[in-house]
Order: structure tokens, then C-alpha cells, then sequence
């Protein structure tokens, strides 16, 4: 993954966690169908040479309708 600020190699597959929370964030949509809702823990990608901070999710194709 590339840095949209600098186009440096970026560090993948890192954790976000909300300080003093225990269950960091969750992103989700309803859908329609059977299984209503689909969600995802999103993960964050840091550049190591600007300090640019870019979050994303693997399951970005269940969002799709």
C-alpha cells in the first residue's frame, strides 16, 4: 500500500484501538436479505516516513449490495 501523501511503502495490518476502550471499533451497514447487517474491524496502514495514518478493511466486498 502506498502513502496518498509522500508514495512511500506504508506498514500494513496494524491494530486500531480506542484508548480506554476494550472493544476498539467496529464498522458495519444493514443490508437486506437474510443476513441484515454485515460488519468489519477495520485495520490501519502507517507510513513510516510522514506519519500518514490510513484505516481499511479486508472485507470490503461484503459491503457491496
Amino acid at each position: 500500500m502506498k502513502c496518498n501523501q509522500c508514495q512511500n511503502e506504508m506498514i500494513v495490518d496494524c491494530d486500531v484501538n480506542v484508548e480506554g476502550g476494550m472493544y476498539g471499533i467496529k464498522i458495519s451497514k444493514k443490508r437486506k436479505g437474510l443476513f441484515k447487517r454485515v460488519s468489519a474491524k477495520p485495520k490501519a496502514a502507517v507510513c513510516s516516513n510522514c506519519g500518514y495514518v490510513s484505516f481499511y478493511i479486508d472485507e470490503y466486498k461484503e459491503f457491496g449490495e
